[in-house]
């Protein structure tokens, strides 16, 4: 109880600073976070749509529903189970603004550098057995990820600031993209989601 209380008082502290995070001039919002959650499993998305800042919570918006729907789905848990349980994080927490051609922004390599600090420090907090990184973007910082069919519906043994942890990779949940949709996303994703139904860090969140 005192360790979990000093974990809690050190996260608190953390998202205090992240949220007034003011590194990178080029993005198009103040930063979002799912609150100071201790947990054993982490959640890392990409970066904010323009939803999330407005509504201040991660995932907010037609992706999260999906999202959420997978979880419930798979892993039995309601979306307020999942934000209630689960440290969200991202790889980049401010929203990047739109492209030349209308959609979201990619962030750019000096922004994920400049955010990639928040990221390690919470790992150093929390020490998760299991961290779920979400799109191409977020799977990169962990482990290659030139095809999505090599590595979803696989569970990876990964070390980041002296932790190791499990890795399992979704894909982005976005209506943008059809992988997830189609043959063999669609049956990777499945294998991929049951495996995070399978891990003791998730099985705890359902007892």
């Amino acid at each position: 109880m005192i360790a979990r209380s000093r974990i809690q008082a050190h996260l608190d502290d953390h998202v205090t600073q992240v949220l007034q995070c003011r590194r990178c001039s080029r993005m198009q919002s103040m930063p979002v976070s799912g609150g100071a959650v201790v947990s054993d499993v982490m959640l890392i998305g990409q970066a904010p749509g323009p939803r999330e800042p407005v509504l201040q919570r991660p995932f907010a918006h037609t992706a999260g529903k999906t999202l959420f729907r997978w979880f419930e789905e798979f892993c039995g848990l309601s979306e307020s189970i999942v934000r209630s349980t689960i440290y969200f994080a991202a790889v980049c927490r401010c929203f990047p603004g739109k492209s030349a051609g209308g959609t979201d922004r990619v962030p750019a390599p000096d922004e994920i550098h400049n955010c990639s600090s928040w990221m390690n420090n919470e790992i150093k907090i929390l020490r998760p057995q299991l961290i779920i990184p979400v799109g191409r973007l977020a799977i990169a910082q962990f482990i290659d990820c030139t095809k999505l069919e090599e590595v979803i519906g696989r569970k990876f043994r990964v070390q980041c600031v002296q932790h190791s942890f499990d890795l399992i990779p979704l894909p982005h949940p976005s209506g943008a993209s059809p992988w997830h949709k189609v043959l063999p996303g669609k049956k990777l994703l499945s294998r991929a989601l049951k495996l995070v139904a399978r891990h003791p860090a998730i099985v705890d969140l359902r007892m």
